[in-house]
């Protein structure tokens, strides 16, 4: 489990974004970082401007550590076709990340935690690893307890997201599909992401 949970919004400041498109964000109060001299940063240097779009996409799939955010780029690397399309596909095909975007969780922190307390299956079986690599066609569902409770239900109830079209979901039956990993610019991220920096960012 993440150890930015209870901390997740300082993220949005420190960053300068309003990263999950939350309304109820700090930065949509203070839209500039944290601290003395938050209002007052001089220009950012090129490792600054990788840096940072490096922790932008860690911070929004709820805070990857290092270690594993780097396995992630090197198999990214490893696989044929463009790197910066390859390192989303597999951020978008974790299990964490399609709990959150069937939105049978409101954060992807709530995604993380509903499956390491084993409520989430994978082709009807418990899962409960937040990093499980969905393959095409898996199906996701919410078991146990948790299919009749309140913050579920009023997370798929909610209309701060929509659903994106590289998976399905039935509200009703608590289920949904992966259907494809999806390119860059089929994913709804509220702010924008440049994978680009993050593998030059890695490639120094």
């Amino acid at each position: 489990m993440t150890k930015r949970v209870h901390a997740k919004y300082k993220i949005d400041r420190r960053l300068g974004v309003n990263l999950w498109g939350r309304p109820k964000s700090p930065f949509n109060v203070r839209n500039y970082a944290p601290g003395e001299h938050g209002k007052n940063r001089s220009k950012p240097s090129d490792y600054c401007i990788q840096l940072h779009a490096k922790q932008k996409l860690k911070g929004y799939y709820g805070n990857i550590g290092e270690k594993q955010f780097r396995k992630i780029y090197q198999e990214a690397v490893r696989k044929k076709g463009d790197t910066s399309e390859n390192l989303i596909g597999f951020l978008e095909s974790r299990l964490d990340t399609m709990v959150y975007r069937m939105k049978f969780a409101i954060t992807v922190f709530a995604a993380r935690q509903l499956i390491n307390h084993g409520h989430i299956a994978v082709n009807g079986k418990k899962v409960d690893v937040p990093s499980y690599r969905l393959n095409d066609g898996d199906e996701i569902s919410v078991i146990g307890k948790m299919k009749d409770n309140a913050v579920t239900l009023a997370a798929i109830a909610s209309n701060e997201r929509d659903i994106p079209d590289y998976c399905e979901m039935d509200a009703n039956g608590l289920k949904g599909r992966f259907i494809r990993p999806p390119r860059l610019e089929d994913v709804p991220y509220p702010v924008s992401m440049e994978p680009n920096l993050v593998i030059e960012y890695y490639s120094r």
